[in-house]
């Protein structure tokens, strides 16, 4: 039957498109948009933004505060962000801040008995492990983890070894520092995005130099690691440069300090402004958002991929019956 123009979008018409950045005067827009493939799943982002729940298995979180240190409580606030449509699981063992000193004994047994357990649970949702050190990264990759999310920018250079060894993929981010510290006055020659995007360059060509093929790689400019507020939030307005990469752009905005200072909202108040910066990134580039707040980042995330045209709404029957 054919469709009548008088009654709207015709929604067989809605297809992959590329994102469309905002883009300053003489700036220039990324590549296609790339995939993310893995053994265990493809996720196409072109016309798609994939969503990273967090699970802490720390007690000393700077969000939750220890809520889901628990092996329980951590299982059960997985299942809730499956649910609610995370594509990926990243599970810490350690603060990414300054905080306790915590062995890789006591890291790997916070985290490599979860990954088993969820991966029994949820079989095919894509699981990442946030760690810097090779030996965890090889105990949770071998129970059932898929990524590596290195917040250091290879600290541990064996780390990329491992990855290779279990046909993972890697994140590879921006960090500027030690691992668990905290800026001090940093300056960034020539600005603080040239600095990412050519740390996030060198990663990336390592880890393709090692093995690790193109298609399972991400980049992560690092908000907030090694950076003020300033930096933050330059390095998110010039995201189509590091989109530019021709990787997907992972951003870890969530409830973090850059968000907090900017409007000057204490920790239990900085979901709103969470949600704007991943709108506001998913308009200059990125692909993929790690989050605290599954369930609201989904639906912000899919009525903007609505607006842009990537996607057809749910239901269409407004007016039309």
């Amino acid at each position: 039957m054919s469709h009548d123009p008088a009654e709207g979008p015709d929604p067989t018409t809605y297809r992959q498109r590329l994102p469309t950045p905002l883009l300053a005067p003489g700036e220039a827009a990324p590549g296609p948009a790339p995939v993310l493939a893995l053994p265990r799943r493809r996720l196409d982002l072109a016309a798609r933004v994939g969503v990273m729940g967090i699970v802490n298995r720390t007690p000393d979180s700077f969000y939750d505060r220890g809520a889901t240190y628990a092996f329980d409580a951590a299982l059960a606030h997985a299942r809730r962000l499956i649910a609610e449509g995370a594509d990926i699981i990243d599970v810490g063992g350690i603060k990414g801040g300054p905080g306790e000193e915590v062995s890789v004994t006591d890291e790997i047994a916070r985290i490599a008995p979860f990954v088993a357990a969820l991966r029994a649970d949820a079989p095919d949702v894509l699981v990442s492990v946030d760690t810097f050190r090779a030996e965890v990264a090889e105990a949770a990759l071998t129970a059932g983890a898929d990524i590596v999310n290195d917040v250091t920018g290879l600290h541990d250079p064996e780390v990329l070894d491992v990855v290779v060894a279990h046909d993972a993929g890697y994140v590879a981010m921006h960090h500027g520092g030690q691992p668990r510290t905290r800026p001090f006055r940093r300056h960034y020659s020539p600005d603080v995005t040239h600095a990412v995007v050519r740390h996030c360059r060198e990663l990336t060509q390592r880890a393709m130099a090692a093995g690790v093929p193109r298609e399972r790689l991400i980049v992560d400019p690092g908000h907030d690691f090694q950076k003020t507020t300033a930096h933050s939030l330059e390095v998110t307005r010039r995201l189509p440069e590091l989109a530019a990469l021709g990787f997907p752009v992972l951003v870890a905005l969530s409830n973090k300090d850059f968000i907090g200072e900017t409007l000057a909202a204490p920790l239990d108040r900085r979901v709103d402004g969470s949600l704007a910066a991943a709108v506001f990134s998913i308009l200059r580039g990125a692909h993929l958002v790690r989050v605290h707040e599954v369930q609201r980042t989904v639906d912000v995330v899919r009525m903007t991929e609505a607006m842009l045209g990537w996607r057809a709404p749910a239901l269409a029957v407004r007016g039309l019956e």
